[in-house]
C-alpha cells in the first residue's frame, strides 16, 4: 500500500514513541557523569549546563564540567572550573584529584602534589587513584631537580625572534 500525503502512517510499530508527559526527566547530573564514564564529554557537558539552570552551579555540576573539559583537553577551562568547584565545595576529594591531573597535564607537578595530597586527605588514603597520583607527582617532583653541574653544561641561544637552540658548553 502507498502513502499519499494526506493518509495517515499505519500503526505497525515502525516509528519512534513520542514523548511521555506523564513521565519524570532523569536528573542531568546523572547523565553528565554517565556521558563521561561512555566518554562522550561534549555531550556531558550539555547535560551539565542543562541541571544547571534548575540546580544552579553546584560543585559537583562544577566538577563534572570541569572533569568534561579535561576529558576534551581543554586544560585552560578545565583548571577554571575544578577551582570553582573546589572553592564551592572544599571536602570534595573527586575535585580536588581532577585539578591535581590537570595541573600535572600542564607540567605543574609542584602545586598538583598539594592538590593531590589535600585530596588524599580528604578522601583518608581510600581511593587508589588519587594514591596512585599522588605518588606520580611526587616522583615527577623529585626527577625534576637538576644538579648545579647538570645546568652548567648547557646554554639556551636564541636564533632569531622565536627559535631557539640547546648547545652543550663544552
Amino acid at each position: 500500500m502507498l502513502m499519499g500525503c494526506a493518509e495517515q502512517a499505519p500503526e505497525t510499530g515502525l516509528f519512534a514513541p513520542g514523548v511521555a508527559q506523564s513521565g519524570e526527566a532523569v536528573d542531568g547530573t546523572i547523565v553528565g557523569h554517565r556521558l563521561i564514564r561512555a566518554g562522550e564529554y561534549d555531550l556531558a557537558i550539555d547535560a551539565f549546563s542543562r541541571a544547571a539552570v534548575t540546580q544552579g552551579m553546584t560543585g559537583e555540576i562544577l566538577t563534572g564540567m570541569g572533569s568534561a573539559s579535561l576529558g576534551l583537553g581543554r586544560l585552560g577551562e578545565a583548571e577554571q572550573l575544578l577551582r570553582d568547584a573546589v572553592e564551592a565545595e572544599p571536602e570534595a576529594a573527586e575535585a580536588w584529584n581532577n585539578l591535581g591531573v590537570v595541573l600535572m597535564e600542564k607540567g605543574d607537578a609542584g602545586e598538583a602534589s598539594e592538590v593531590f595530597r589535600r585530596a588524599f586527605a580528604l578522601d583518608n588514603g581510600e581511593s587508589d587513584s588519587i594514591r596512585n597520583n599522588l605518588r606520580l607527582a611526587l616522583a615527577k617532583l623529585d626527577d625534576s631537580d637538576y644538579g648545579a653541574e647538570e645546568e652548567q653544561e648547557y646554554k639556551l641561544i636564541r636564533r632569531g625572534s622565536s627559535d631557539f637552540l640547546i648547545r652543550s658548553i663544552s
